[in-house]
């Protein structure tokens, strides 16, 4: 019954891959949201393989490591897709943090079960690595491994940490590695923030990259496939056409789908290389609210908080007195005041010191003020440097101007990996 369901849908599919790369950019009525006229409209590593037929992925047991953002032009997920196609041999998927299909809060997954709608066996891949996961990949039968996940842009989200545990479980497994590239949604400009000292590697920073990478996936697979695996992975990229490393991720014409529950839009990845931060701190970083970190607070927290970030002139950014109270997390069912972020030039603003800027001028004007028992902010930022720096009385620019060198030393070696120039 499978078989034939599959080629009924063969045709279909081939149309809307064909019609995929037709769909034009769509652009914003703000202008520094607008995409210029010349530029040819964005096509994914996804819609670039389906338009080629799927040549590389020709006569492969293919296993997908993918979730809810994996998804066509038109919102249909890549897995349905492939499944329905008979010129892909898909035998498997890879769940990572959050699941497959979506369904686990942070911090959790979907295990080990078959997929509902394709039938395909679904193997959980959160807080696995080295060889454990390559034991998954062997015995899931797949020679090649296909990575699609959208990213947000920030060292500590952990789907580009599930990238490189994938690749170095493939190299260990023997199975050959294709990532299908995706836009980074608060563009490929200059990296930004403090580097990862590897005495602090978690699954929130496995390897010394910058806090905001300003890197692609596909981008990401290279870097770590040429400096930080021990053994290179068999790697191929599939990148994209018509992006460029200013554009934002609502000029692409991709729908936003949530990467996580806690990363609603576009406007949430723009802040959260920053304010996330504040996951470290004793205050809420926005979760259990409809603008999770761009909302930040505590109780007794008022309107000195926003005053005293506005008095900082932070470019492309202001800071309105906020009270909110979350529905979870932090402070549940509590009303707690704070600030709500208001990005109005996103060109000029800056998510890292701004978030170092937050918590400078938090701590000055809230007593109340404390970090996370566990030190939770050095693993975000990567050192002990930002804590006891902030502890000690110092200022923005001295905070941000301790990372300089470290930050330049990885800009160089990151310019060699960049795909879109």
């Amino acid at each position: 019954m499978r078989l034939s369901r599959r080629k009924l849908l063969a045709s279909a599919t081939l149309a809307a891959s064909a019609s995929a790369a037709s769909v034009p950019v769509l652009s914003s009525h703000r202008s520094d949201r607008a995409t210029p006229r010349h530029r040819a409209p964005l096509r994914t590593g996804f819609e670039r393989l389906a338009a080629d037929g799927y040549a590389a992925l020709d006569g492969r047991r293919v296993g997908v490591v993918t979730n809810p953002t994996g998804v066509t032009r038109d919102a249909r997920h890549i897995v349905d897709v492939m499944h329905a196609d008979p010129r892909v041999r898909l035998t498997a998927v890879f769940g990572p943090e959050h699941g497959f299909r979506g369904t686990a809060q942070a911090g959790g997954s979907e295990g080990r079960h078959d997929d509902p709608a394709t039938g395909l066996p679904v193997y959980d891949t959160y807080l696995k690595s080295g060889r454990p996961l390559a034991d998954v990949f062997t015995a899931s039968g797949v020679d090649t491994v296909v990575f699609d996940i959208q990213d947000v842009g920030a060292r500590f989200y952990t789907y580009i940490w599930t990238l490189y545990d994938c690749m170095e479980a493939a190299a260990l497994a023997g199975k050959r590695f294709v990532v299908l590239d995706r836009p980074n949604p608060v563009t490929g400009r200059a990296a930004e923030g403090p580097v990862l000292h590897r005495e602090f590697a978690t699954f929130v920073g496995r390897q010394p990259i910058a806090q905001a990478h300003g890197m692609t996936v596909a981008e990401l697979a290279r870097l770590f496939n040429g400096e930080f695996l021990t053994t290179p992975v068999p790697l191929e990229t599939v990148r994209m056409t018509g992006w460029q490393r200013d554009t934002f991720y609502d000029a692409s014409g991709l729908p936003w789908v949530p990467p996580s529950p806690n990363m609603p839009t576009p406007d949430t990845a723009l802040v959260y290389s920053g304010t996330c931060m504040f996951e470290g701190t004793n205050l809420s970083e926005g979760r259990g609210t409809t603008r999770p970190f761009e909302l930040l607070g505590a109780e007794g927290v008022d309107g000195r908080w926003a005053a005293a970030a506005n008095e900082l002139g932070l470019p492309g950014v202001r800071f309105r007195e906020a009270y909110f109270a979350p529905t979870f997390s932090k402070f549940q069912g509590k009303t707690v005041g704070g600030v709500q972020i208001h990005v109005h030039d996103r060109a000029a603003y800056d998510p890292v010191r701004t978030g170092v800027a937050l918590l400078v001028t938090a701590r000055k004007v809230w007593d109340g003020f404390a970090w996370r028992a566990d030190d939770w902010i050095d693993k975000l930022t990567g050192s002990g440097r930002v804590r006891t720096m902030i502890d000690a009385g110092a200022g923005v620019d001295e905070v941000t101007g301790a990372w300089q060198t470290e930050l330049a030393a990885f800009r160089r070696v990151r310019e060699g990996y960049l795909l879109y120039k």
